[in-house]
């Protein structure tokens, strides 16, 4: 009877990091750049927890991993002057404290030193990973679709797109950014298109989530009931046992 009952707990855990992961896709289905995840599960063979008659070895289902889907989100107009949006593959490179991270996420601004920072004030990097620096006082900014930033005739610096070859090499780092978990060093990209003013959408799809959920919701409580019945079968032979007894 355990066994049933340890199986069904490692499936309860699973089924638990999953709802944390469709929660998160819907939490974050309006952020600009976000990629939806969704949980990967495998089974893994385990000797039974006594040595009643039963199927031999036993499965247990394990988490194992998060799998990201970095297909292109929809391009969104907004006007900002900042907002940058890649069509294509690659990332755009930030320089933060603790080392170089990528994003898809667009939404710069810039800051009193005139920098072009991300949203949490780390540096957009341009390409050769120095920093861009905008001067007010020279005019409006214009940045090509190739991310050559310029004031009128006099060419700031360029924003670069780099990609990897293998994407998972990736890990979340927050802020809606991304760490190379790797020695592998990305490339440029020199087919990503960039769109000043506007932003690449999430793309999660809120319809399949909230189905995704109401699918884990039903199944936790699937082996919630086999996980009673076995208790209850468990406890009624005891009983029978001890009337014999």
């Amino acid at each position: 009877m355990d066994n049933a009952l340890f199986v069904g707990l490692s499936r309860q855990m699973v089924l638990r990091r999953e709802m944390d992961i469709v929660a998160n896709n819907i939490a974050n289905a309006d952020t600009a750049g976000f990629k939806v995840e969704s949980l990967m599960a495998r089974t893994e063979p385990k000797n039974p927890a006594n040595t009643a008659p039963g199927p031999r070895p036993v499965k247990f289902v394990l988490d194992d991993g998060v799998a990201r889907n970095f297909g292109q989100g929809t391009l969104r107009t907004t006007g900002g002057t900042f907002d940058l949006g890649i069509e294509g593959d690659g990332f755009f490179t930030v320089n933060t404290a603790e080392g170089e991270r990528y994003t898809r996420d667009g939404r710069f601004r810039m800051d009193p030193t005139g920098r072009l920072v991300t949203e949490d004030g780390d540096p957009l990097a341009g390409e050769g990973g120095g920093e861009i620096v905008i001067d007010p006082e020279k005019g409006p900014v214009t940045i090509s679709k190739d991310g050559v930033v310029s004031q009128g005739t006099e060419r700031i610096g360029k924003i670069g797109v780099v990609e990897f070859a293998e994407l998972s090499v990736l890990r979340k780092d927050g802020g809606n950014l991304y760490r190379n978990t790797s020695n592998l060093q990305p490339a440029p990209q020199p087919d990503a298109v960039i769109h000043q003013g506007m932003l690449e959408s999430s793309n999660v799809n809120p319809v399949l989530e909230i189905t995704r959920m109401i699918e884990v919701t039903r199944a936790y409580e699937r082996v919630t009931k086999m996980m009673d019945s076995t208790a209850e079968l468990s406890r009624r032979s005891i009983e029978r046992l001890g009337r014999v007894n």
